[in-house]
């Protein structure tokens, strides 16, 4: 497990390194302006139906029917219920992919009704769409034959192949912005190349494994009702946070050129340590929560979810704190070059300040769910997700003119705040969640740590490189480089100070582990 766990990580971490350099390479070929706005929506369409479809709800009522008839029935009967469920997706996305191509006009109008015809980012996304949208079918498959890897205990080459979208797209970049002068089309060609390329590599995975997949003529079998069933609700829980990105994407194209730009380039940095620890805490926690459940475990759930949020919290708020103080210099540094200008990354900075404000509330939301999956409930965070929909629906809608590209991000904290409230309250009425002394008084000190070192980071930065976003290349890196390792130093030494950690506690736990080993 823990070499599936290492193998994952570092695929998982690779592709995250990948996905950085080519967000660099669209920063600096297409800047912020109406063509990367309209690249933004021919990407977000298809890769919403992936998440949607391709992962999370699908695998999770894939999976374990899949994993159940290999072991019960052994490898031929497993592969026939791959092989169908296979053809019946295949078929579902084929027809999606087909009314996507012919009305693709009147859906950009649906869900980017800012992109008005004379401005010529209208056209612009209905055609780079058009091309990309064909990378919905082809994703979404590969996602299943992912599923049967992972069944089939093959994680390396599932983890791996989504690598290839990012070596596929920086190729393609390149080869549009250098060779043909025409990045757009050619970053949008790499899209849908690399969804065959993912899903070539991961077929001959499977051929590899022993395993002959088929495309059979689609039929509603028992099975396959079974498996609609399962991923029925899987699919209204991601519909819920699907719409909420929807919502998120379609005010921002009310807003002017560019904002598209840098809401989405704010939003990458920070999905860094969400997707990091947001992802770990949500996965790691289940399982014990659940164990803690089956054996009536009251005390012990109550103990492990406090536990977790202490561990959540001591990562979570340096990086909120951090990214506050230094969200134009970490911009400019990721971003500022070529088309991607200094007033860009200053803007997409303020974007980036405010979905910070919300990374918090988001990771705990991923810590506190288990405490609801744990006991079977399903149905209480996905009303609580509409809920909030909703919410983040009406924010949206007031603070879009005022606010401009600020109002998106901090309305989406704000809907995340309410959400976190809404499942806090739940659980402890129902006596699953009850934060002790301790807890609070390590988080108010967490807190503390967190903010004297951004205080202290903001006047270091002002005194060791004033005008930093300003400054060009390297220099610009190795100074960033120092202030985050400084950072670092600062809230390690606060956190020494509070009471919270101990170094030399820590130092003489290793010294023992080295002289044991």
């Amino acid at each position: 497990m823990l070499r599936n766990l290492i193998t994952v990580g570092g695929w998982t971490m690779l592709s995250r390194i990948l996905g950085l350099v080519r967000d660099q390479l669209l920063a600096a070929f297409l800047g912020a302006g109406p063509v990367q706005d309209a690249y933004q929506i021919a990407f977000r369409l298809p890769n919403m139906f992936r998440r949607l479809f391709g992962e999370g709800a699908f695998n999770a009522a894939f999976v374990p029917l899949f994993t159940e008839r290999l072991t019960a029935h052994g490898r031929e009967d497993a592969t026939r219920f791959a092989s169908d469920a296979l053809s019946c997706l295949s078929a579902w996305l084929l027809g999606i992919t087909i009314l996507g191509e012919v009305f693709m006009p009147w859906i950009i109008e649906i869900i980017a009704p800012g992109f008005n015809h004379a401005g010529g980012r209208f056209e612009m996304a209905v055609t780079l769409t058009r091309i990309t949208f064909p990378y919905l079918l082809l994703i979404c498959t590969a996602a299943l034959v992912a599923g049967v890897l992972n069944g089939l205990h093959r994680f390396s080459m599932a983890a791996g192949a989504y690598v290839s979208f990012n070596i596929v797209g920086i190729a393609t970049i390149l080869l549009g912005a250098l060779v043909f002068r025409d990045t757009a089309t050619w970053t949008a060609i790499g899209i849908t190349l690399s969804g065959f390329v993912q899903l070539g590599l991961l077929l001959w995975s499977v051929k590899r494994a022993g395993m002959r997949l088929s495309l059979p003529r689609p039929r509603l079998t028992p099975a396959m009702r079974d498996m609609l069933r399962r991923l029925w609700p899987g699919l209204v829980g991601s519909g819920a946070t699907q719409l909420n990105l929807t919502v998120d994407t379609l005010i921002s194209t009310l807003l002017p050129a560019g904002s598209i730009s840098w809401l989405y380039f704010a939003d990458r940095v920070n999905q860094l340590p969400l997707g990091v620890l947001g992802a770990a805490a949500g996965t790691t926690l289940l399982p014990v929560l659940t164990r803690h459940v089956a054996e009536n475990d009251s005390a012990g759930g109550q103990q492990t979810l406090n536990r977790a949020i202490d561990y959540a919290a001591i990562l979570t708020f340096p990086a909120c704190f951090g990214l506050l103080a230094l969200a134009p210099e970490i911009m400019a540094t990721l971003f500022g070059y070529g088309k991607f200008t200094t007033e860009d990354a200053l803007s997409s900075a303020q974007s980036l300040r405010a979905y910070a404000l919300g990374l918090p509330a988001f990771i705990m939301i991923k810590v506190l769910s288990p405490g609801f999956f744990a006991h079977g409930d399903t149905r209480t965070p996905v009303r609580i997700g509409f809920l909030t929909l909703a919410l983040n629906l009406a924010l949206n809608l007031a603070l879009y003119r005022p606010l401009t590209h600020v109002g998106p991000p901090l309305a989406s904290t704000i809907a995340a705040l309410v959400n976190l409230a809404f499942l806090a309250v739940i659980l402890h009425r129902r006596a699953v969640f009850r934060p002790d002394a301790a807890l609070v008084a390590r988080m108010l000190r967490i807190i503390a740590a967190s903010f004297l070192m951004a205080v202290l980071t903001v006047t270091l930065t002002r005194m060791m490189a004033p005008g930093l976003v300003m400054w060009h290349g390297l220099m610009r890196a190795m100074m960033l480089g120092l202030l985050m390792g400084v950072a670092g130093v600062i809230y390690l030494a606060a956190l020494w100070a509070f009471g919270i950690a101990h170094p030399d506690r820590l130092l003489r736990k290793v010294l023992r582990r080295v002289r044991h080993s």
